[in-house]
């Protein structure tokens, strides 16, 4: 979606776009076609060291790694490489006009559910906005719209490639492995996500988590002002149940539509870009959380069966990412496993008090049990279907069923969605088969 939407923004701005891909498929000819420009098969090498000598720089998209051949060559030879946000940003500098004020999100997790309660806070408080960049909308297919402010998912891929982006205020909500099969190393990936602080000007925002030592610092060498959130302290914290800033309490938490551990702390990181930025009171932060709905597979509440509750985690790729949702129940029975990302799984068991078992899936599923080894009774599901009647037997009334797999889908599914959305239709099936059951 990004490298279509590049592809088409270049063109429109009157570049000449070369394309390539590892699989060119008919429906790149056919782009290509539209396009009246030239497609070639990135796989071979003549071709492409030939492509590199003809054109000025790369844009790759948010799927091609760092260590791609095509990537390695172009930094090879000096050649300029540009990612979408980067393009994106330096187009909408040169907006008649001028620039429309963007408010920027990065972090290992919570990245969307964060981007989405940003872009909440500004509808609230009457700016037409748009949540885009590692989005169902590349930042760069936005910026022809009527859009007056950009709330932007940086993902570490977009921010890798970045030498001017920058936005108004900006939040940096976490760090810890991921995305080790795209990024060359722990410390590069590192790099990636400190692009978003490298360009600020006086003025900018850089809202930091205050017991994050290493972010913290990034922020505190950065040119902006920086600001910091934590649950119980920093500049935006909670105190007395309630969500508190530098300027004011915002509301109740018992208020807000969900508040898990999480969302809290999402929420305080929201609500200092955007309040920091200017464009928003905390009387607009408050109606948008008591409001906020959350987007689909973020521990997505599914269906009760016989007591038991079911949530859709299918997002949580990581295990980091699995490890916040694990420490927002109790008595769980947790579904976990599909392609790893080359991650130390042995954090999903840090919190073995709260698991009482597991149910492992997928292509790494032998690297689950490894992990669940000696801490609680672990089985193995052959399909989605089958771990879900599984956890099913072996949950009681009282007992959570979480789907929070720590890996990616790429084995059994195109996507997170795809495998979440079978996963709501197994649970769903179950509790149809429970309902005849008990007629």
């Amino acid at each position: 979606m990004a490298g279509i939407a590049v592809a088409n923004a270049l063109q429109k701005r009157g570049e000449n776009v070369i394309l390539a891909d590892d699989q060119a498929t008919k429906q790149h000819s056919d782009f290509a076609r539209g396009l009246n420009c030239e497609l070639v098969n990135a796989t071979d090498e003549m071709a492409v060291a030939n492509v590199l000598k003809r054109i000025t720089r790369l844009a790759p998209a948010p799927g091609i790694s760092e260590t791609h051949h095509v990537v390695k060559l172009a930094r090879q030879i000096g050649l300029t490489i540009s990612s979408e946000l980067e393009l994106a940003y330096n187009f909408e500098e040169q907006r008649s006009g001028g620039p429309r004020p963007m408010l920027g999100i990065t972090g290992t997790d919570g990245k969307t559910t964060t981007t989405l309660m940003t872009a909440a806070m500004l509808h609230a408080a009457g700016h037409k906005c748009m949540a885009v960049g590692n989005t169902d909308t590349p930042l760069i297919a936005a910026l022809d719209t009527d859009t007056q402010v950009f709330a932007v998912e940086c993902s570490s891929f977009r921010l890798a490639n970045c030498e001017h982006f920058r936005t108004r205020a900006s939040v940096w909500l976490n760090l810890a492995p991921d995305h080790l099969d795209w990024h060359s190393s722990m410390e590069s990936y590192t790099d990636a996500k400190a692009q978003l602080w490298a360009h600020t000007r006086a003025g900018d925002v850089a809202v930091a988590p205050v017991d994050d030592e290493r972010i913290l610092r990034i922020a505190q060498q950065s040119t902006a002002r920086t600001v910091t959130f934590g649950a119980l302290h920093g500049d935006y914290h909670v105190q007395d149940g309630r969500l508190n800033t530098p300027h004011g309490s915002i509301m109740q938490i018992s208020d807000m539509k969900r508040a898990m551990p999480h969302d809290i702390t999402n929420a305080l990181a929201a609500a200092a870009i955007s309040i920091e930025s200017g464009l928003v009171e905390p009387s607009h932060v408050a109606r948008a959380l008591s409001e906020f709905d959350n987007a689909p597979h973020r521990i997505e509440f599914v269906e009760v069966i016989d007591g038991v509750k079911w949530f859709n985690d299918s997002k949580a790729t990581s295990p980091h990412a699995s490890a916040v949702a694990i420490k927002s129940f109790e008595n769980i029975v947790l579904i976990a496993g599909g392609r790893n990302k080359d991650l130390d799984l042995t954090e999903l068991a840090s919190q073995p008090q709260r698991i009482k078992a597991v149910v492992a899936i997928g292509d790494d599923a032998p690297e689950i049990e490894k992990a669940f080894d000696g801490v609680c009774r672990v089985v193995r599901g052959g399909s989605m279907k089958e771990a879900v009647h599984l956890a099913r037997t072996l949950a009681v009334s009282g007992d959570v069923v979480l789907l929070s797999p720590a890996c990616t889908s790429y084995d059994w599914y195109n996507n997170y969605m795809e495998r979440g959305d079978d996963f709501v239709r197994c649970v769903r099936d179950e509790a149809k088969l429970s309902n005849k059951q008990g007629n």
